[in-house]
């Protein structure tokens, strides 16, 4: 499995992909309020945990214990990225590309019409629509487009 976090350049957007495959794409909407990481250093951390009471659409969906043990594990794991300067959140001139980066190239057609395909089939919970999880209203970000 193949994960990419991008950031990109212009700081429009976030692009989460797996195999290439984008899963999110989180909007940049701090012009409304809404918080979004643009200058700090990103990581990646993944864990298995049991969320059949919330994350499986309201408990519906169970996890099959008999298939345990879950595991993850990253391997030749490569990291291609912008480096900041350490005074700016720009990238530093040597590390860009002449072709400015894949970090500044957002999702193109394709890749949105590929995001909204794994939604359709794969996705079996949207925080932004678990109005049991959020009783006094869903976060901000789930009612701008």
């Amino acid at each position: 499995m193949r994960i990419l976090i991008l950031a990109h350049g212009s700081c429009s957007s976030s692009s989460f992909m797996v195999d290439g495959t984008p899963i999110r794409d989180f909007k940049n909407l701090e012009s409304k309020g809404i918080a979004f990481p643009k200058s700090q250093p990103m990581r990646i951390y993944s864990s298995l945990w049991n969320a059949d009471d919330w994350a499986t659409r309201g408990g519906l969906v169970k996890t099959d214990w008999s298939k345990a043990p879950f595991t993850a594990s990253y391997r030749n794991f490569k990291a291609d990225t912008c480096v900041p300067s350490s005074a700016t959140s720009e990238c530093a001139s040597n590390s860009v590309p002449t072709n400015g980066g894949w970090w500044n190239q957002g999702l193109d057609s394709m890749g949105q019409q590929r995001m909204k395909w794994v939604e359709k089939n794969y996705m079996i919970y949207n925080y932004c629509s678990d109005l049991k999880r959020f009783p006094q209203g869903l976060p901000p970000e789930c009612s701008i487009a």
